[in-house]
């Protein structure tokens, strides 16, 4: 065998090694990434989990404060409205990938805690109510739910977190582009003011 055969040879098996180097690469990449991916989709469903039971406790809650405040029609009805709210906004979407539905998402959630804060104040109003077994009962689901709602918020953001940075390493990231939408950077909640507290629900 010639001189260049060989050199031909040599560089042929190289050029195999590379190839193979890179598949490798592009395969271990894009199932981390993959893994990274499910693992904060579970997270959001977690979240999404935690919110709808808060949603659940909802028309229990307005009930059985309305036994006792018949005349309280205003904060019933900004009650009901914020639920609805949350119901239209969180319907189809995910934003897990879009800032701007994250957005939406949060200010309506933020708004049907205002308005359970809201309701919450009429029941100062009427002692006897605070006093009913069921109302105690509705008030340890929602303090529980609240708390549970800051901590799957804190986990979402480190699954999050760790897609981000995986997703944005070299040569992670040129391997992420190849596939659009797939592997889009996750989007975090943001903290409202106040937030570094666990909310505490007053009755």
């Amino acid at each position: 065998m010639g001189t260049g055969s060989k050199i031909a040879l040599g560089c042929g098996g190289l050029f195999l090694l590379v190839v193979l180097f890179l598949g490798l690469a592009t395969v271990g990449s894009y199932n981390s990434l993959n893994s990274l991916n499910q693992a904060v989709e579970a997270k959001w469903g977690q979240v999404e989990n935690v919110y709808q039971r808060r949603l659940d406790l909802v028309p229990n809650l307005v009930e059985t404060v309305k036994g006792a405040a018949a005349f309280e029609k205003d904060t019933f009805t900004a009650v009901t409205e914020a639920r609805a709210k949350v119901g239209q906004v969180t319907a189809g979407v995910k934003p897990t990938q879009d800032p701007a539905a994250m957005a939406r998402f949060q200010e309506a959630q933020q708004g049907l805690g205002s308005a359970l804060s809201r309701l919450m104040v009429v029941v100062e109003k009427y002692p006897d109510l605070k006093a009913t077994q069921n109302f105690r009962d509705l008030q340890v689901q929602l303090e529980g739910t609240e708390n549970r709602i800051a901590v799957e918020r804190m986990r979402f953001n480190e699954a999050a977190q760790a897609f981000n940075t995986k997703r944005n390493s070299f040569p992670t990231m040129l391997i992420a582009s190849f596939f659009g939408d797939r592997f889009k950077e996750k989007t975090y909640f943001k903290a409202q003011a106040g937030a570094e507290q666990a909310p505490k629900v007053k009755f």
